[in-house]
């Protein structure tokens, strides 16, 4: 393997560590909640969803216009269910489902 990919792969894979696991280990009860790292940590969920979401939708949208319909479908169940119930477990199961059975037909 070459060095450079090994170097990337530790990289990441430290980075990944870091992110998941020193929020846990940090006290992070004093930070100021208008606070640049307070409004830094409460983006980056959102922003993880996002950056899904960009990649997955963009894969799909090579296809020609008359196979979107699961995507669309998936799209409004998310945003339906979530109006409806207010939680993102229901919605995206919902998607998922609303996606897997359009699928099919």
């Amino acid at each position: 393997m070459r060095p450079e990919i090994l170097l990337l792969a530790l990289m990441v894979g430290v980075s990944t560590w870091a992110f998941r696991a020193l929020p846990f280990r940090i006290d992070l009860s004093r930070l100021a909640p208008e606070g640049w790292l307070s409004r830094l940590l409460g983006a980056t969920g959102p922003a993880a969803i996002a950056a899904l979401l960009v990649a997955s939708v963009l894969s799909a949208l090579r296809e020609p216009l008359a196979g979107q319909g699961p995507l669309g479908g998936g799209a409004v169940a998310v945003v339906a269910v979530w109006l409806w119930r207010r939680s993102v477990v229901l919605a995206t199961l919902g998607g998922a489902l609303a996606f897997g059975l359009l699928t099919l037909v």
